[in-house]
């Protein structure tokens, strides 16, 4: 099978490139190191006799956030870590928040045999942990080629990935053969991976590691130098779109309208999931007559009713303004959903949509501990943004349930590093054999 998968991968690639070299293009930042795309590496330093070498793949900022606790750990254990992704906003998060942790950062090749066995030359690794849904099949085959162990960390598989590997048998075996540990997410997650076969005894419930991760607190003091940078008014309650796709900017710009229609004094904070975005948000805004400022153009003149936060990395500061979260990607037509961890972490009251797939365990628990609340169009989020808006103890109870919740969850990063020391280990012994 995965002979059929490297002859498909080179004409599959040259019709897929004019979107990927556009999108590039449209988000800027990929010219440099380019040729790491086709296998090329870093300067990497011999690898030194007794000191482990782990190849860890991470792609979203979320997961990224996610992973400094896990980096600590596994220096302590005495590995050294080569850190790659995909995007240049991941790459320029890791690059500005792990650097000092990790050996070296570069860009994940192409999953063709020659990029990948290129890649893998260069860094010689003793495990391969990939984060999240980071399974990609010449990867994988290399790392069974070599006796390499792969670990999944933060495992999950979405609603859509779980009917594509059901329905299509061989392609699940692609993304599938080579992984010697998979620590997943939720329960729903592992019986997912059961379900498709992966060994029962090489499955184990782990946890979220983004509940681990520690989120520096504002003071009064920044959070008030934040707020006029941005151009909220001061006592104005903000009403923050996290991560927004396309139509839920219109919807937020709405429900802004609603509160202010029964007195309340709201403003609204947008944070795009894609900053690029910015020229189209610019024009749902322009239609509205409100007054509006884009982060990206620096400090706000005066006072605005909708800020744009059109930049990367900042969104944990900025859920520490909001009084209430509407996680984005979850309206129709979109699905899957983006993360409402870290609102739940900073304690704040959240709305979602009905499409929350690729966190429907983590939706459901917080739905269920009143601290969230599911919309199911636009004209719902509208009017439960002005219900909620308008009611203060009803916040704070969804806020002090998101808290608990998230303090419950919190242990994975010490799981999981009990598996990956393991997985070290066994690999450190059958180097002496």
């Amino acid at each position: 099978m995965i002979w059929f998968y490297r002859l498909l991968f080179p004409p599959l690639l040259l019709l897929a490139s004019p979107y990927y070299l556009w999108r590039m293009r449209r988000r800027g930042g990929y010219r440099r190191h380019f040729g790491q795309r086709f296998g090329a590496t870093p300067p990497l330093p011999p690898k030194r006799d007794g000191t482990p070498r782990v190849w860890l793949q991470a792609v979203s900022v979320g997961e990224l956030n996610a992973l400094a606790p896990l980096l600590e750990g596994l220096r302590a254990a005495g590995a050294e870590v080569y850190l790659t992704t995909t995007t240049s906003t991941g790459y320029a998060v890791a690059r500005e928040r792990l650097t000092p942790l990790i050996l070296a950062l570069g860009y994940f090749p192409a999953d063709w045999w020659p990029f990948s066995r290129r890649a893998w030359d260069a860094v010689r690794p003793d495990l391969v942990v990939l984060m999240e849904g980071e399974r990609w099949p010449e990867h994988l085959a290399q790392a069974r080629t070599r006796g390499v162990p792969v670990v999944c960390v933060n495992a999950r598989l979405s609603d859509r990935t779980h009917r594509r590997m059901r329905t299509l048998s061989g392609f699940s075996r692609l993304l599938l053969d080579g992984v010697t540990r998979v620590l997943a997410a939720s329960e729903e997650d592992a019986a997912r991976f059961r379900g498709l076969g992966v060994p029962a005894e090489r499955v184990a419930v782990t946890g979220s590691l983004k509940l681990d991760v520690d989120i520096p607190p504002l003071g009064d003091a920044e959070k008030q130098k934040l707020r006029a940078a941005l151009g909220l008014a001061p006592g104005h309650l903000v009403l923050m779109g996290s991560s927004t796709w396309p139509g839920e900017e219109s919807a937020l710009v709405q429900a802004l309208k609603a509160a202010r229609a029964r007195g309340l004094a709201v403003s609204l904070l947008l944070v795009p999931r894609h900053a690029e975005r910015r020229d189209e948000v610019r024009a749902v805004l322009e239609r509205t007559g409100l007054r509006s400022h884009f982060r990206l153009q620096g400090d706000a003149p005066g006072e605005v009713d909708v800020a744009v936060a059109d930049t990367t990395g900042e969104l944990r500061k900025l859920t520490q303004l909001a009084d209430l979260v509407f996680v984005g990607k979850s309206l129709p037509p979109h699905e899957g959903g983006q993360t409402p961890v870290e609102a739940a972490i900073l304690g704040r009251p959240i709305l979602h949509g009905p499409r929350m797939t690729n966190f429907r365990e983590i939706t459901r628990a917080l739905d269920t501990a009143g601290a969230a609340r599911e919309v199911g169009l636009a004209d719902d989020l509208v009017s439960a943004c002005a219900e909620l808006l308008g009611d203060a103890a009803r916040r704070e109870r969804m806020a002090a349930a998101a808290r608990a919740w998230a303090e419950a969850g919190r242990g994975a990063t010490e799981r999981t590093l009990a598996a990956l020391r393991e997985e070290l280990g066994k690999r450190v012994e059958k180097s002496k054999v």
